[in-house]
């Protein structure tokens, strides 16, 4: 059995799950997701938890169990919660700032890069400490726009300029050897 398949997902106060088949609606303080999942797999509301069931040990029903239950969960969570991800900006002339609920990033290009979010989404740009925050419901979709920013400019090995996640570490390179000289 799944060691992360078998856990009961709880529902905590102020959350609402509705299952029709495989099809989980999930609705929060932070928003609203649904999401069709796997005919093979059961899913059911006993009381205030949700389980996740398979029929047998196919190593596809298997892999299907345990990410069934973590992306059920990983809703509950977000509608409860939410999800962020915090990116910092290293490099001279480098900023963020919010236009509305746009982002706007000087990355050293000839013109500003302006990120419009998608629904659900929101920025936060802190100036003094050079951070932008991503946060939202929904993990993946945080997660998939943290990396849209980061991908703007991805922190470079010589002097580490760029936009990386917070606590992320780069690994520096030596540059020339006769520079010194």
């Amino acid at each position: 059995m799944s060691r992360i398949g078998k856990l009961p997902v709880t529902v905590p106060a102020g959350v609402t799950v509705d299952i029709n088949g495989n099809s989980v609606k999930v609705k929060g303080p932070k928003g609203e997701l649904e999401r069709t999942f796997s005919p093979q797999i059961t899913i059911e509301k006993d009381g205030a938890e949700i389980k996740v069931t398979r029929p047998s040990d196919e190593p596809s029903l298997r892999a299907l169990h345990g990410t069934t239950r973590a992306l059920i969960g990983n809703m509950v969570h977000g509608v409860k919660e939410g999800w962020s991800k915090v990116l910092e900006i290293h490099g001279v002339g480098y900023r963020a700032e919010l236009k509305g609920s746009n982002l706007v990033m000087s990355l050293g290009f000839s013109h500003p890069v302006e990120i419009v979010p998608p629904e659900g989404i929101s920025f936060t740009a802190d100036p003094k400490a050079r951070t932008i925050t991503v946060t939202g419901p929904n993990k993946e979709v945080v997660g998939q726009v943290a990396s849209e920013i980061r991908g703007w400019r991805p922190p470079e090995p010589y002097k580490g300029k760029g936009v990386r996640y917070q606590g992320e570490h780069v690994r520096r390179k030596a540059g020339k050897a006769g520079k010194a000289a």
